[in-house]
């Protein structure tokens, strides 16, 4: 079965498991007023975003994301089908991607949007609008993933080795980055693409390097940014990237889902939008009552703040710098975890 009939079954089965629950038709109603939104935002080159805001490259690819992560697809005759496909002609046109594969300098989004744009196009691997477009998609990816790969390789002290960092040749890294690409690289490995075991091991044990354990064993811990720590928004992220290497039973996601099960989302975090989507997922994939309080956090802290128009925008300067397609996407991609309509969702 390929990659769109699995998820022509995933759509309907999931659409008569929530008919009758007055939750999960409470977050659909917020989802498709957040797809209308989104649609509304494509500009005449095919980019979603605001006027004005960059990366639009970036921006595009969360939303082709989140569309997505709603079961819409890029050859749908539907608005929101539509879009995507010219969404993804702006991303796949000439000069938005480097000869060698980086997608970070045309918009100034860096590393961090190469691994956004990889993990998009990874995702979108087989479901393209038409044949030309899969085509596309398929060799811009494999030359983004290659970049994810070389930059990794590059020789670096014992603190940052196995991480990436802002520019392909940085001599650092961070956990935030590092997570992108992390996405990245197993949404490709997903979608049958030669992904080295070497690399998936050396982004682990750079991961586990930035967990600090608590008090005492077993117990709540977490993740820091580029060094030890417990921040709740790196935290959800070294949850998430463990396991989707297959590290699902370590002593650190253990103590970094305990750790979120404890703290939870409250509105007013920093950083609330991205460690949303992060939780999301990193909940989701722990499982048992971690996805289901998991779940609840979510919903009640983030379905309050959707705006009459159908968007989110961050509260935080550094997340309303982002603009209203980066907050809505995140938003999306939080609550629609329950779907499992994108491959990188499912366990």
């Amino acid at each position: 079965m390929n990659r769109l009939a699995i998820l022509a079954a995933l759509v309907f089965s999931a659409t008569a498991l929530h008919a009758q629950d007055p939750q999960k038709q409470r977050v659909d109603a917020a989802l498709k007023k957040a797809s209308d939104f989104l649609v509304s935002q494509q500009q005449d080159t095919g980019a979603i975003a605001e006027k004005g805001v960059r990366p639009d490259v970036t921006m595009t690819s969360l939303a082709v994301l989140a569309m997505s992560s709603m079961g819409h697809q890029p050859a749908d005759p539907t608005p929101e089908g539509r879009a995507m496909k010219k969404a993804l002609e702006f991303v796949l046109k000439p000069g938005q991607q480097e000869p060698d594969g980086y997608y970070g300098k045309t918009d100034g989004s860096r590393m961090y949007g190469h691994g956004i744009i990889s993990l998009m196009l990874a995702e979108m691997l087989g479901m393209g609008g038409d044949e030309r477009q899969d085509a596309a998609i398929r060799d811009h990816s494999r030359k983004a993933i290659d970049l994810i790969l070389r930059s990794q390789r590059l020789p670096k002290n014992e603190a940052n080795r196995g991480g990436w960092r802002y520019t392909p040749d940085a001599a650092d890294s961070d956990m935030s980055v590092t997570c992108w690409q992390v996405m990245a690289l197993r949404a490709a490995r997903n979608a049958g693409m030669d992904v080295p075991k070497e690399s998936i091991d050396l982004a682990v044990r750079y991961i586990k390097s930035l967990y600090s354990g608590g008090e005492r064993k077993g117990g709540p811990g977490g993740f820091g940014y580029a060094s030890k720590g417990t921040e709740i928004s790196t935290t959800a992220e070294g949850l998430l990237a463990l396991q989707v290497c297959g590290d699902y039973d370590s002593e650190e996601v253990k103590g970094a889902s305990e750790r979120l099960l404890q703290k939870g989302l409250k509105q007013g975090d920093k950083w609330f939008f991205y460690t949303a989507y992060y939780m999301a997922q990193g909940m989701y994939q722990r499982g048992d009552k971690f996805a289901t309080e998991g779940r609840r956090a979510i919903m009640d802290a983030v379905l309050p703040l959707q705006r009459a128009d159908g968007s989110w925008e961050g509260e935080g300067g550094e997340e309303r710098q982002g603009g209203k397609v980066y907050a809505t996407s995140l938003a999306v991609l939080s609550l629609a975890v329950k779907n499992h309509f994108l491959p990188i969702y499912q366990r």
